[in-house]
């Protein structure tokens, strides 16, 4: 009587422990992605005027982002449908921050300074996401190729080289105990490479793309995290990377206007001399690298804008890496023509469905009446790994 007492309160432990977890709400994870806003510029049309500055263009974003939370999902089948979008965790802007500081930019060539300064009063300053607490979301901010060009020196700059953005993103997400000025930064060591854990997520954070001390610094990063927590990579460069951002090759290793390189990245370039090849066996490395770490399942990143979902599968096709490019106010591949197509993206995770849904928010669909509900566009559910293990019942 004993042994079966035990095994019925045994039995209900079991049944009481499945109905207790069954009750626990699903861990979820909402955020925003922006990219390429690119100060220093002027956009070709806008809401009826010509020439519109960087700085006015990304004011109407922050306003249409701050009167997100009110909007409501789509029916679209995909994570909350059809409720409110209510309170985001962070807000990720993918580099470019500052256009980088060359001639045919304009009659007035904008610093990097400049264009941080007002970077920092509209997102850091005007937009007021609200996060689960009832605070401000926080935002974070990787570099790209314009930023690390500016801190660098590029062939077309027409200024003294100003690494304004690169420090400044640089002491935000690093968070060093002694601020970085332009006195003590080195753009080769002060390397914006961290990470972030929030509602199960391990979220990583990198310097233009995942060149071989990334890799070698994030594998570090990952001893420390489960096997079964997702990665998801914020980078501005998309997984098949950009030649040009590699270590010239050719002679004295240097940035000039004949090999057209413009060593942002650690490594030297080895797939020839010319920087309009294909970078094929850097993807190969981080194909390789992706194989040996399957909870790496999404990646978010800007360079070429437009609204993009899809798979990167690696030069060999091995690895299934969900990716997603975001759109920019400035310099988007098909909304620079077409205002409508102006996009960000809003993204929804499901720790416990091990599920992610990415929507396209079309902010300025009208842009006569800007004060209008926003516009869903395009939209996107996947599995993100490591998948659940379904184990059959024996009968």
């Amino acid at each position: 009587m004993r042994k079966v007492a035990s095994c019925l309160l045994l039995l209900f432990g079991l049944f009481g422990a499945i109905a207790g977890i069954a009750q626990q709400p699903n861990a979820e994870l909402q955020f925003v992605l922006v990219s390429d806003v690119h100060y220093g510029i002027e956009r070709a049309n806008f809401r009826g005027a010509k020439g519109v500055d960087a700085n006015v263009v990304n004011a109407a974003l922050v306003a249409r982002l701050n009167a997100l939370p009110a909007a409501v999902f789509p029916k679209d089948g995909g994570l909350r449908a059809a409720q409110s979008v209510g309170a985001v965790d962070f807000v990720s802007v993918t580099g470019d921050v500052a256009n980088r500081m060359e001639a045919g930019e304009g009659a007035n060539i904008q610093s990097a300074a400049v264009s941080w300064s007002q970077f920092a009063a509209q997102y850091l300053g005007d937009l007021k996401l609200p996060d689960r607490s009832g605070g401000v979301a926080p935002l974070f901010v990787v570099p790209g190729n314009h930023d690390a060009s500016n801190a660098v020196g590029h062939f077309k700059l027409a200024k003294a080289a100003d690494p304004t953005s690169m420090i400044e993103i640089y002491n935000r997400m690093m968070r060093p105990a002694v601020p970085l000025t332009s006195a003590s930064y080195r753009y080769t060591r002060d390397v914006i490479r961290t990470s972030r854990d929030i509602s199960g997520v391990h979220l990583v954070f990198i310097t233009v793309w995942p060149d071989a001390a990334t890799r070698a610094w994030l594998e570090k990063d990952l001893a420390a995290v489960s096997k079964a927590t997702p990665v998801f990579i914020f980078a501005h460069d998309p997984p098949d990377s950009d030649a040009k951002h590699f270590v010239n090759p050719n002679g004295a290793h240097d940035v000039n206007e004949n090999d057209k390189f413009e060593n942002l990245l650690g490594d030297v370039y080895a797939d020839g001399p010319t920087a309009a090849g294909a970078a094929l066996k850097e993807q190969q490395a981080f194909e390789q690298f992706l194989k040996r770490h399957p909870n790496i399942t999404a990646y978010f990143h800007g360079h070429s804008n437009f609204n993009q979902f899809y798979d990167w599968t690696g030069p060999e096709h091995s690895v299934v890496l969900h990716t997603f490019r975001v759109d920019s106010p400035m310099k988007g591949a098909v909304s620079a023509a077409d205002e409508t197509k102006l996009s960000f993206q809003v993204a929804t995770v499901d720790l416990a469905a091990r599920t992610l849904t990415v929507r396209e928010c079309l902010w300025n669909a009208d842009p006569a009446h800007t004060a209008g509900p926003l516009v869903w566009g395009a939209s996107t559910t996947v599995a993100f790994a490591p998948r659940p293990v379904l184990i059959k019942a024996k009968r």
